[in-house]
């Protein structure tokens, strides 16, 4: 038993790089100080002042501006006199068969997924940053969250539909909504949150 618990304690010292696997006894690293891998660069350290509030600020503009995109006009598109506006959830429900399934499936990663992440991720950080122990299941909760990353594609959409547009604006009348502007904005604050997010950290917080 006594060497189990030497094993765990050596492995809590040890951290590994999330792009390379290569493993480094952990620093100690100072705020606004950075711990990088030396083999990619991988930041792996970054502890930042107050950094799960500006966080949880992050996440909470971004779910109002995808609830927001969602609703309002994504675009409005003109030819021969005639004029149309589409949302996202429209578009998403206005095909039949097989589409519908694909549409219904795009909703999701561009709209749900992200949205789901983002309220995980408030749950974890609420009580870290109200010095009170983790929220019940915080741990498996932020596993969740970290898994969803490379589900949640409301960034990807957006550069998709500005490539789409671009060659669309030939055939017709292109007009940018609410929405599209919206989009923007919220690929902007995703990696804004994603960079000031040292995981590092919030595992150590769920831990004590």
């Amino acid at each position: 038993m006594s060497g189990s618990r030497h094993e765990a304690g050596d492995l809590d010292r040890l951290i590994a790089c999330p792009k390379c696997d290569l493993v480094y006894s952990i620093p100690q690293v100072a705020m606004r100080e950075r711990a990088v891998c030396a083999r990619c660069h991988t930041v792996l350290i970054a502890p930042r002042c107050k950094a799960g509030k500006q966080l949880i600020a992050l996440a909470l503009t971004v779910l109002i501006l995808i609830v927001a995109a969602t609703l309002f006009p994504f675009l409005s598109i003109g030819a021969g006199g005639l004029h149309h506006d589409a949302s996202i959830l429209q578009t998403a429900f206005v095909f039949e068969g097989g589409l519908s399934v694909l549409s219904v499936a795009v909703l999701f990663f561009i709209v749900v997924i992200p949205a789901l992440r983002l309220i995980l991720l408030i749950y974890v950080l609420v009580p870290i940053i109200r010095n009170r122990p983790p929220a019940p299941l915080a741990r498996p909760v932020f596993r969740l969250s970290e898994s969803l990353v490379p589900w949640s594609m409301a960034e990807i959409f957006a550069i998709g539909c500005a490539v789409a547009l671009v060659k669309l604006s030939d055939l017709a009348d292109v007009v940018f909504g609410p929405a599209a502007w919206m989009f923007a904005v919220l690929v902007v604050l995703v990696v804004a949150t994603d960079s000031l997010m040292c995981r590092y950290s919030i595992w150590a917080s769920l831990d004590e």
